[in-house]
């Protein structure tokens, strides 16, 4: 099986998660003592999805995410361009399109809401691809992000960065089909900006009120940012 170089070629990046899919759940859960749960649920509250919206789920692979993201009665569509992860997940009751971040197939101001949990590291262009991800959002629609990142107490960082690839790639061997893919995953979290950073491209793409919340001493960060009407940046960090 395949994976994918940090270059990201969507090509490369689509086929290495066709070839995980039907083991990546099981994987996440294993490789993050179950934490994956607890930091989909606190990223569901950041969210807020209410009845009668529209949220659109990119990078959704198995619609673990979506699923959850709908269980308050907003209308959520899992959105992918591993056709392989979306099939996988066919089994849950939420509606799924393929689709490329880079090109979304949608109107502007299609939805009120977009999200991506553990998938915009993967994209070719970060900021292109928030900029494409506001011309489908309308004005005053909320973008929320739950990705790996940078602890920000020094000794956690360092122990993280020192054993981390070298245990997600040990037990990408035991849980994965393509401990190959596992590597390139841990390779791009190391290549990965940290919360400020991070912030500070979802500003340049245009999006506004950009905050981040730290997740288990900041090995994880959700990013939540509101589209204006104007553009301007507008930075804040919670620990």
């Amino acid at each position: 099986m395949s994976r994918a170089s940090l270059e990201k070629d969507p090509r490369e990046v689509a086929a290495m998660f066709d070839g995980v899919a039907s083991g990546y759940d099981r994987a996440n859960s294993f490789m993050t003592f179950g934490l994956d749960r607890r930091w989909r649920t606190i990223t569901a509250r950041a969210l807020d999805a209410r009845p009668g919206e529209k949220v659109l789920d990119l990078a959704a692979g198995t619609r673990v995410s979506t699923r959850e993201y709908a269980r308050n009665g907003a209308w959520c569509l899992a959105a992918d361009f591993s056709l392989g992860m979306l099939r996988s997940g066919r089994h849950r009751d939420v509606p799924a399109v393929a689709a490329d971040a880079m090109h979304l197939p949608f109107a502007d101001g299609s939805f009120d809401a977009a999200t991506i949990s553990f998938g915009i590291r993967n994209f070719v262009d970060t900021k292109a691809a928030l900029v494409e991800i506001s011309r489908v959002v309308r004005p005053g629609g909320r973008l929320v992000i739950c990705e790996l990142s940078t602890p920000g107490f020094g000794p956690i960082r360092f122990l993280y960065r020192k054993f981390f690839r070298r245990a997600m790639t040990l037990l990408g061997k035991v849980t994965s089909s393509n401990p190959a893919a596992y590597e390139y995953l841990s390779e791009s979290v190391a290549a990965w900006p940290n919360q400020h950073a991070f912030a500070e491209i979802i500003a340049a793409a245009g999006w506004q009120r950009v905050e981040w919340l730290n997740l288990t001493f900041g090995v994880v960060a959700i990013h939540r940012a509101v589209k204006p009407s104007s553009a301007g940046p507008d930075l804040n960090s919670t620990s």
